[in-house]
């Protein structure tokens, strides 16, 4: 248990430094190829930021425990919403004014039922693994796309602060090559820890998911979040959460479904998607503003969205012999 516990706790600090390092490496090393601030931020930065949950749950599924991975995608989203922007907004209300991500708070929740429609019938099919990468390649390419000939967006602004401007060429490879390796190894330490303690414990790999490793994944989120709503990048720190969160559904969801597809626990359609779909449901609802100007996500929303996490996470705990 001992060994097992300071895995974990090796494996988060080691994927929450490696994945800073990976995408300030991948992100100097575009922006040394000539590429725009905001498809960086579009492509990159989504990516990187959900580059832990995608090696944990390759981990996982590759040994064997793809409960642990659906868990630690569904569970990586409700924490997210209700944990990271939580805190977020608690600090500093956080207000909307990014195009672009009011476009995208919509299809986040569209995607979010895609994934209630293909788990309905309680299995994570290899087809539906494809679906979900095809639905990820198109949503990255448009929006790709749609960077490239759109105007400026506020979301573009507060990219470029986060993109090295002194990074040389050889450094930002390194430190993307670097960051790569550590996160791997980081997983791989990660998924040994969780699933011994699971064990241990009498814990379901999902449950585990759901809470220690959802939590531990999402790490570079709430920090990135933090900073951000701290300098005033309230764009970046709602974007930060809506790239991962499609990242996690259409990206490490599709993980498990290739590599070991397979039954989905009850629990999983009955009550994590249905969490999952509502706190999506509530940030699109803060985050358009329904019409009166820009959307905000106030304070007594932040706890609002805190005490829905701590009330999850507590039914979990008691539900089961986590604690």
């Amino acid at each position: 248990m001992l060994a097992a516990a300071a895995a974990i706790i090796a494996g988060f600090i080691a994927l929450t430094w490696s994945a800073d390092r990976f995408v300030a490496g991948a992100s100097a090393l575009a922006k040394n190829l000539g590429v725009s601030t905001l498809v960086i931020g579009i492509l990159i930065i989504g990516l990187g930021t959900s580059a832990p949950e995608m090696l944990v749950a390759a981990m996982a599924a590759s040994d064997g425990n793809a409960a642990l991975a659906v868990g630690n995608a569904i569970g990586s989203n409700i924490t997210n919403i209700a944990l990271v922007l939580g805190v977020s907004a608690l600090l500093f209300p956080i207000t909307v004014r990014s195009r672009i991500l009011k476009r995208e708070l919509p299809v986040i929740l569209g995607i979010a039922l895609i994934a209630v429609a293909l788990l309905h019938d309680h299995h994570l099919s290899f087809t539906d693994g494809i679906i979900l990468i095809t639905l990820l390649v198109a949503s990255v390419s448009w929006n790709v796309y749609d960077a490239k000939r759109q105007p400026a967006d506020k979301l573009d602004e507060d990219f470029s602060d986060e993109i090295p401007s002194d990074m040389s060429m050889s450094a930002a490879a390194g430190w993307t090559l670097f960051g790569m390796i550590l996160m791997i190894a980081a997983s791989k330490l990660l998924v040994w820890g969780a699933v011994e303690i699971a064990t241990a414990l009498g814990v379901s790999d999902l449950v585990i998911g759901l809470t220690i490793v959802a939590l531990g994944t999402s790490l570079p989120e709430l920090a990135a979040s933090v900073i951000a709503v701290k300098k005033r990048e309230f764009d970046l720190a709602l974007g930060n959460v809506i790239g991962s969160n499609t990242f996690n559904l259409l990206g490490v969801m599709a993980i498990p479904a290739l590599l070991a597809p397979g039954l989905v626990e009850d629990a999983v359609v009955y009550r994590d998607l249905p969490i999952m779909v509502g706190l999506t449901a509530a940030l699109l609802i803060m985050g358009i503003g329904l019409g009166k100007g820009d959307g905000r996500i106030n304070r007594v929303e932040g706890a609002l969205l805190l005490a829905v996490y701590v009330g999850y996470t507590a039914y979990l705990a008691s539900s089961s012999t986590l604690l």
